[in-house]
């Protein structure tokens, strides 16, 4: 049995998204070893008790620096012996030893077509921006803000009468197929990250990650 750690700081959307595919066996011989959050009213965390899944928070104004709350967290990860970390949310900026820790280990998933809108309000610069494509990525946590190696994408469309909460349904919707798929590859080995790149079945990704032909 093959065991995830969550990170989440809201409301836990794609966290669901990750307990139904335990559930349902899109990612197989697997579970949820503990939710853990930064924030203690992260609706995620309920998400988490509703599944009897251990739900952890973690405030990040009970230590000095951000050294010291990620050595925490880390211990606190590494008890539950993950075999993938998952930031769905998490609305931290990790250290370079947090990173490398759980490097080609953590995944996160980010709302635009990396590399395009790191950061935040990715959909609404989109918008601003007056594209016509957005979108979501799922990447390799790296040192880098949202500069991981890309592994899949998923386009939606923005139409002229769209508001931002129409951009963000549309985007959650395909986050919550493509995460789950990822983190099987992850858990099954057939997905790695080798010399900064993501190899999923022995082959190099292109920048944007896996695309079928």
């Amino acid at each position: 049995m093959h065991n995830i750690v969550v990170l989440i700081s809201g409301n836990g959307s794609n966290l669901q998204a990750i307990i139904d595919s335990c559930t349902n066996g899109i990612i197989k011989n697997s579970r949820i070893a503990a939710v853990i959050s930064n924030k203690a009213d992260a609706y995620g965390l309920q998400r988490a008790q509703l599944a009897n899944i251990e739900a952890v928070s973690i405030a990040a104004t009970n230590y000095a620096n951000r050294q010291d709350y990620d050595q925490v967290l880390i211990e606190k990860i590494d008890a539950y012996q993950p075999d993938v970390i998952v930031l769905a949310g998490f609305m931290r900026i990790l250290s370079a030893d947090f990173v490398n820790h759980y490097q080609g280990r953590m995944l996160n998933i980010h709302p635009s077509l990396l590399p395009k809108y790191t950061g935040l309000n990715t959909h609404q610069r989109a918008i601003d921006a007056g594209d016509t494509e957005h979108g979501t990525s799922v990447h390799f946590v790296t040192e880098e803000l949202d500069g991981g190696p890309v592994i899949l994408q998923a386009k939606v469309p923005i139409f002229t009468t769209d508001s931002v909460d129409d951009v963000i349904e549309r985007v959650q919707r395909q986050e919550h197929n493509i995460y789950p798929l990822v983190i099987q590859w992850l858990l099954t080995q057939r997905l790695s990250m080798q010399n900064g790149y993501a190899v999923l079945d022995g082959n190099q990704l292109p920048p944007q990650g896996y695309a079928a032909q």
